[in-house]
């Protein structure tokens, strides 16, 4: 990281830009550390007490846990190269298995291989699990008959899987995937958004059984390249240590980090931007709003109108996690024999907690401890919140209920906590692609703005520290006159 203070369009020995980065979750720490690295000066202003948005690490029965995010889409370089930059290279650790199942049909399943997303390309391993009924699985295998289905600009992964393969690989595989990611509903979730490489194999393929096929072909190739690479990762003591690490690389840099510091105004002027809060204005050749849709709507409401209400159309879901520690002699070998993850649920199946992740089995630091167990479970998708309005005692109570009838639970967990993401997950319905551009497009009229998030290119880590990169691009490119946001 470049600590000399120079930026390239300020010119030899002149004062560095100055951006104010606005949020400091993932997305926002990642874009002052890049601006930062870019030679500018950066102040980052989070309006809640802490860092790290939907990262949080935090502690139970003595023992690190994460009750946000817990891992990385290791295959994808962003989040990796942040962590190694910020000194957690040697922290980084994948899971110690990942052997999921699917808690559907009465019974804890194993989750078939050879799918995209819950769609299947090989029908043995899933014929075998016993995830789908024998009609489910003719279904499948009727879609050979089908005349091709014009696919258009976009339509919702669960409308088109149905009517290409029944509605049980939906209700049993895509939602329960999906819902994983995006806490949401796979019959409004955008496939060009949510899986692009699906949507594309939709559109080149006679039949979406062939295109999941081919995208498999494609992936076993990839998977040959980068023997023993894993797909997903965590850090040793939990991802929410990710957040601090940048914070504490950011300060170190020279950058000022402030938190409950709510931005209430946001002007232009005459040489560039004033981001006015309780404590006073600040001035600024350069804004990154790295908040979510109704704070950035606010935030833009007289400078860009066709932004904010664009932005407020966009909705979120909410969700609680409910984190527990049992003493390890106390649970069934279900959950501590055989090295399985945790499980997914299908919504179809109509139990409140939508996962469970056996945390002890998943991660060696997890497990560290040979007497005690974690493990946590998940409340709450879009459309169904319901639940969330329960007391935190009680969503252990069901969350126990639920994990005794899939598992044989019977143990009271020596202490539990309950971590609640009010309008944690932004949604991607159809058209959700057009949304963000006409966003990026109505934004790309005043120079020296940008925007990042979760929001806009997806809600996993690695593709909100893309969109970090993406944002301190547009800046970089207005500070050399020649780029705007919809070019970065």
């Amino acid at each position: 990281m470049r600590t000399d203070g120079t930026a390239a369009a300020a010119g030899e020995g002149a004062p560095a830009r100055h951006a104010v980065v606005i949020g400091g979750g993932i997305a926002g720490l990642a874009a002052a550390h890049r601006l930062l690295a870019d030679g500018l000066r950066v102040t980052l202003l989070e309006a809640g007490p802490r860092l790290g948005g939907k990262l949080l690490a935090g502690e139970l029965a003595g023992a690190p846990v994460d009750l946000g995010a817990e891992s990385v889409l290791a295959r994808r370089p962003e989040a990796l190269e942040l962590a190694r930059a910020v000194g957690l290279g040697e922290a980084l650790q994948p899971p110690a298995t990942a052997t999921a199942h699917l808690w559907t049909r009465g019974a804890l399943r194993p989750m078939p291989r050879g799918h995209v997303m819950g769609v299947p390309g090989d029908l043995a391993p899933l014929a075998a699990s016993g995830v789908l009924s024998a009609e489910g699985l003719a279904r499948i295998e009727a879609e050979r008959e089908l005349a091709p289905t014009e696919i258009g600009e976009d339509v919702a992964v669960g409308e088109y899987v149905a009517a290409r393969l029944g509605h049980e690989v939906v209700d049993r595989l895509v939602e329960p995937l999906l819902g994983g990611v995006y806490a949401g509903d796979a019959y409004r979730i955008s496939m060009r958004a949510a899986v692009p490489q699906l949507f594309e194999a939709a559109r080149t393929h006679a039949s979406l059984g062939e295109g999941v096929r081919a995208l498999q072909h494609r992936a076993a190739a990839q998977q040959a390249q980068q023997a023993g690479r894993p797909v997903f990762s965590g850090i040793d003591g939990g991802i929410g240590r990710l957040p601090q690490a940048v914070a504490e690389a950011c300060r170190a840099a020279g950058a000022r980090v402030s938190t409950g510091t709510a931005v209430r105004e946001l002007l232009r002027t005459a040489g560039g931007w004033k981001v006015v809060t309780e404590a006073g204005a600040i001035e600024a050749d350069a804004v990154v709003l790295a908040v979510p849709a109704g704070p950035a709507a606010r935030l833009l409401d007289g400078l860009a109108p066709a932004a904010a209400a664009e932005l407020r159309s966009v909705e979120y879901a909410s969700m609680a996690l409910v984190t527990m520690a049992f003493r390890r002699s106390e649970l069934p070998a279900a959950i501590t024999e055989g090295g399985a993850s945790g499980f997914l649920v299908p919504p179809v199946d109509g139990r409140t907690i939508k996962a469970s992740t056996f945390s002890s089995n998943k991660w060696a630091w997890a497990g560290a401890d040979p007497g005690l167990f974690l493990l946590r479970t998940s409340v709450g998708r879009y459309g169904d919140e319901g639940d969330l309005g329960r007391e935190d005692s009680e969503l252990v109570d069901v969350s126990l209920r639920d994990l005794g009838a899939a598992v044989g639970l019977a143990a009271r967990p020596v202490a539990s906590t309950v971590t609640r993401w009010d309008g944690g997950l932004p949604q991607y319905p159809v058209g959700h692609l057009a949304r963000v551009e006409r966003i990026r497009s109505a934004v790309s009229a005043l120079p020296g703005l940008a925007v990042c998030g979760a929001l806009y290119e997806g809600v996993g880590i690695p593709a909100c520290i893309a969109s970090a990169g993406r944002a301190a691009d547009v800046v970089k490119a207005t500070f050399a006159g020649v780029g705007a946001q919809g070019t970065a």
